[in-house]
């Protein structure tokens, strides 16, 4: 269906090249057909002037006297246009068209007494004879638009196709995928293949900046992670205090931000694996949730599911989802499990857009009234989906609140 709506799309470079050529050839067609006409009229009329020429010479020649040599000697029975030419000019011819049926050219002269001699020749075959060549004109001219046109439509549908690729490809970069190529041949100065490489040149920039971001990420983890333990230590041998318990805090705020950036280095890297093995759904979300030490709605559906994941991969994306419903929306927090689906829900403001459009995105929470934090919860849960082939959905609930979806692959 989608390559129909394609081809019937009128408005695809296909069909406006096809209605230029169409236009192009309409007009060519038109003009050498007013050329032709043009010429082939005048040349019968000259033709026509000739052949009354002679015969009124001849006629004269004959000297046969009025009347039986075909000569009209009376001027009004001769065309008003021939008798004033005649006698201004002492000779002429004249085209009669008053009669339809009857075509005529007249040949006139002025002989020394004075009167007037004048002959015709018929013009009905050469009438018929130009209009059987302005048929024959149309005719051929429709009949190689017609096949000029869809020729013209195919031989567009190379590049057509090949910008739709260049498109598809710029399409899946905007989603993400950094890796896609548009893989468009073509010869050197065609505008095509520059756009393409345009758009390969733009991908591979976007790739390497984004590379050079995630090594920054895993550089900084990494130069953090030692004095961070140091940090962990200190703050443990700290005498018990408000200003202990406070240091104390904001430490393990800090482990679990470099904790955060490490798991999302070794995401982005690719040297992640799941440890895939049958597991009950519902109780691998009920100690996720217990294990949060938060409140929440917990509902089961009818039939328990068994999936195939992995159980400290999935623990993770729970907590994460879970600690950013209550960390960032109201309450209640609703956990639904349906299926091989789990549902979690708050009743806040929901998530900002930027989120929807584009996903979880490390140091951005979108918007000040999803409360504070780094942006690495969602992330970090998003990436973790992909290591065990799920699929994390966000949304907004239409009566409020943040909904985001998990759905798992069955072991069926």
């Amino acid at each position: 269906m989608a390559a129909v709506r394609t081809l019937l799309n009128w408005r695809s470079l296909r069909w406006k090249i096809a209605l230029l050529v169409a236009v192009a050839c309409c007009g060519i067609a038109l003009t050498v057909g007013l050329l032709v006409h043009h010429s082939t009229y005048e040349r019968s009329m000259n033709e026509g002037a000739g052949r009354a020429y002679a015969a009124l010479d001849t006629a004269l020649a004959a000297d046969r006297g009025s009347g039986s040599d075909g000569v009209v000697h009376v001027p009004g029975e001769m065309p008003a246009d021939l008798v004033r030419l005649v006698r201004e000019d002492g000779r002429g011819a004249v085209y009669d068209e008053s009669n339809v049926y009857n075509l005529r050219m007249w040949a006139g002269k002025r002989l020394p007494g004075g009167g007037l001699a004048a002959v015709w020749v018929d013009m009905t075959v050469d009438q018929l004879s130009r209009r059987a060549l302005d048929r024959h004109m149309w005719k051929y001219s429709l009949a190689a638009l017609a096949v000029i046109v869809p020729l013209a439509a195919l031989a567009a549908e190379l590049p057509n196709r090949r910008l739709r690729r260049v498109a598809r490809t710029a399409r899946r970069i905007t989603s993400g995928d950094l890796a896609a190529r548009t893989e468009v041949g073509g010869r050197a100065g065609d505008e095509i293949t520059e756009i393409s490489a345009t758009v390969d040149s733009m991908a591979d920039s976007l790739q390497e900046r984004l590379r050079s971001e995630q090594r920054f990420t895993a550089d900084v983890a990494h130069e953090l992670r030692t004095p961070l333990m140091g940090l962990v230590t200190s703050a443990e041998l700290l005498p018990d205090s408000e200003a202990t318990d406070l240091v104390r805090d904001r430490v393990r705020v800090l482990r679990t931000l470099v904790e955060d950036l490490l798991e999302i280095s070794r995401l982005d890297a690719g040297v992640e694996h799941a440890d895939l093995r049958p597991v009950a759904l519902p109780d691998v979300v009920r100690d996720s949730l217990a294990r949060t030490g938060l409140d929440a709605r917990l509902t089961f559906g009818a039939t328990p599911a068994v999936v195939e994941t992995d159980p400290r991969r999935l623990d993770r994306i729970l907590a994460n989802l879970i600690v950013n419903a209550h960390r960032h929306g109201a309450p209640p927090v609703e956990v639904t499990v349906d299926g091989t689906t789990v549902i979690v829900r708050d009743h806040g403001c929901g998530f900002p857009d930027s989120l929807l459009a584009e996903g979880p995105q490390r140091f951005r929470t979108g918007a000040a009234e999803r409360g504070r934090g780094h942006g690495l919860g969602l992330t970090v849960a998003s990436g973790q989906a992909r290591v065990i082939g799920a699929s994390l959905h966000f949304a907004n609930a239409a009566d409020g609140g943040a909904v985001a979806t998990l759905r798992l692959p069955s072991t069926g």
